[in-house]
């Protein structure tokens, strides 16, 4: 599937297009590689969820030209970090790979290379568990494959900016890691969407939390705060001035922090928070824009909209 994507994206591609390059030290290249079993489609996927663009089982030769492709994308926005899957599935290729990371070395492109690694044992029951060959058995015992391609990834593994041993981790205990890896550890790990909404018109239901502020004074009670939204500074002042509204965002802080520190350490690295009154034009909108100004002073990664306003356009 996402050798797919690859392959609609240069197909868009549109010859004789001006371009405007980004620079080369602007954009990043992470290998993932490691034994098969070890746990790079997971790998994988978790650096999809963190932004990157995953390509799987790519021949190391066509790196140079994918890399040349993306920096060289129209208006300069190209995607800026690309993860490759590599592994011993690539055969004959596998042998160009230290050549190609010479040469990106030589473009001034960053290129990091991320190790899996488990023991012999593990490795085992987890081809047994999936009844799958491994990919170098070619009829033989499943320990010679695991035995020849070890051998084959020792000098790859040496070179390795961060290696990674899967045999006592979970999939979420190994999300973790790589979560802590590249981006941090605690909460800063995980990524917040706070919106408004109207409950006249529905309650989400793709939300971890729901909050109803129709606790407040309602503005649109106001004539000279009807027409305006949350957004608009005398609604805000007005909303969060209103008994009871501070006591609420302190209290509502504290537990969403709380709960966002577990989530990290459970693997679970996006949330949504709802924050609903009638309408969805005033207290929830003026709310939401407050509370995740103070989600972002615990450091997160906080994105904010508003459901409702986008029947006024």
């Amino acid at each position: 599937m996402r050798n797919r994507r690859l392959m609609t994206m240069i197909n868009q591609a549109e010859p004789g297009e001006e371009n405007k390059p980004a620079p080369a030290d602007a954009f990043e290249v992470l290998l993932i590689t490691g034994m098969s079993g070890a746990g790079r489609s997971h790998a994988a996927d978790c650096l999809e969820d963190m932004g990157w663009y995953v390509v799987d089982n790519l021949p190391p030769k066509l790196l140079v030209p994918l890399v040349d492709m993306m920096t060289n994308a129209r208006g300069g926005d190209g995607v800026h970090k690309l993860a490759a899957v590599i592994d011993v599935r690539s055969r004959s290729y596998f042998d160009d790979l230290n050549e190609v990371l010479s040469h990106l070395d030589d473009l001034g492109v960053k290129t990091r290379i991320l190790f899996l690694d488990a023991r012999d044992d593990v490795l085992v029951k987890r081809y047994e568990s999936v009844r799958r060959p491994h990919p170098l058995q070619r009829g033989n015992r499943l320990i010679d494959g695991i035995n020849e391609e070890r051998v084959l990834l020792s000098d790859l593994k040496e070179r390795a900016d961060m290696v990674i041993d899967t045999s006592a981790l979970s999939i979420h205990q190994l999300s973790t890691k790589l979560y802590e890896a590249m981006i941090g550890k605690g909460p800063s790990t995980v990524s917040v969407h706070v919106f408004s909404f109207g409950f006249k018109y529905g309650t989400p239901t793709d939300a971890d939390f729901v909050a109803d502020v129709r606790f407040l004074p309602n503005p649109f009670w106001v004539p000279s705060l009807r027409e305006l939204t949350g957004r608009d500074k005398p609604v805000a002042d007005y909303v969060l001035g209103s008994k009871g509204a501070t006591e609420f965002l302190d209290a509502y802080e504290k537990a969403l922090v709380t709960a966002i520190e577990g989530y990290a350490k459970e693997d679970k690295h996006f949330v949504t928070i709802a924050v609903g009154c009638t309408g969805g034009q005033h207290r929830s909108v003026a709310m939401s824009e407050e509370l995740a100004r103070r989600l972002r002073s615990h450091g997160l990664d906080v994105t904010v909209s508003a459901r409702e306003l986008q029947r006024r356009r």
